[in-house]
C-alpha cells in the first residue's frame, strides 16, 4: 500500500490557536486544519455552484456589488469574475491573512490570479464584524467560512449562524438581494431559521467534483423584494 507523500508549503494559526497547514499531496495543494482536510485545488465544483445560484437567484452582471465570505483557493470569486461585467466590485473578506498571502502566491494559478482583478477588494478580517459596520447594498453575499452551520475551523464563526448574523445579513442586502452559504451538510433547522430571520430559503445539493466526490449544500437565501425562480439544481462540485 502506497502512502502519498506529503510536503509543507505553508502554516498558520487559527484564532483559536489550532494549526493550519497548506501542503502538496501528489497531484494537488491541500489545506488542512487540525490535520482534517479544509480544501484541495482538486476540488471547486461547488464552490463554482455559489456563483451560479447567486445569479440564477437574481444577481445582476452589470454593475454587480457581491461580497464574498473566505476566500479558500479563489473558485468562487474567479467564478464570479467569469460572469459579471468591467463595473462590478467584488468585497473578498479572509480571516487568516496567510490564506490571503497563499492565494497571491503558491495557489495563484488554480483560480487564474484572481486576486490581481481591479475589481476586487481583499480585506483581512472577520465577515461578521464587516456586516456590522455596512449598510444596504449588496446585490449577492457568497459566504464559505466554515464547514456550516456547526462550526469547525473556527468556534466564532457560528455567530453567523444564529439568529444576530443572519439580520445582519439580511440588512446588508438589497431588495430581491440573494446570499448563498456552503454548508458540508443540510441542516432543515438552520433553513427554519433563515426563513425565520425574513429569507425564502432553500438548500441545494451539490457533488465536490462534477458528477462526483463529496456531497456538499448550498443555502440559498433571498431578501424579499425580487422574484424567486423556479426551483432547481446546481452543477455539482
Amino acid at each position: 500500500m502506497s502512502t502519498r507523500r506529503r510536503e509543507l508549503l505553508g502554516a498558520a494559526t487559527t484564532p483559536d490557536g489550532e494549526p493550519l497547514t497548506l501542503s502538496v499531496e501528489g497531484a494537488q495543494h491541500v489545506v488542512r486544519v487540525r490535520g482534517e482536510t479544509l480544501m484541495t485545488s482538486r476540488s471547486s465544483g461547488s464552490e463554482q455552484a455559489m456563483a451560479e445560484l447567486a445569479f440564477a437567484h437574481g444577481a445582476p452582471r452589470v454593475g454587480a456589488r457581491i461580497l464574498v465570505g473566505g476566500l479558500g483557493i479563489g473558485f468562487t470569486l474567479r467564478a464570479l469574475l467569469d460572469r459579471v461585467d468591467a463595473s462590478a466590485r467584488i468585497t473578498v473578506v479572509e480571516l487568516l491573512a496567510e490564506v490571503v498571502h497563499w492565494n497571491r502566491d503558491l495557489l495563484a494559478a488554480f483560480a487564474g490570479r484572481p486576486l490581481d482583478d481591479p475589481r476586487v477588494d481583499v480585506r483581512v478580517g472577520d465577515v461578521l464584524d464587516h456586516l456590522s459596520k455596512i449598510g444596504q447594498g449588496y446585490d449577492a453575499i457568497l459566504l464559505d467560512i466554515d464547514n456550516g452551520p456547526q462550526a469547525f475551523t473556527v468556534r466564532g464563526n457560528e455567530r453567523l449562524y444564529r439568529a444576530a448574523g443572519l439580520a445582519m445579513l439580511f440588512r446588508a442586502l438589497r431588495a430581491g438581494g440573494v446570499a448563498v452559504l456552503w454548508s458540508a451538510f443540510r441542516s432543515r433547522a438552520f433553513e427554519q431559521r433563515l426563513r425565520r430571520a425574513g429569507f425564502h430559503a432553500r438548500s441545494v445539493p451539490v457533488r465536490a467534483q462534477a458528477g462526483k466526490g463529496a456531497r456538499h449544500t448550498l443555502f440559498v437565501a433571498t431578501r424579499p423584494g425580487g422574484a424567486m425562480p423556479a426551483h432547481g439544481t446546481a452543477a455539482g462540485r
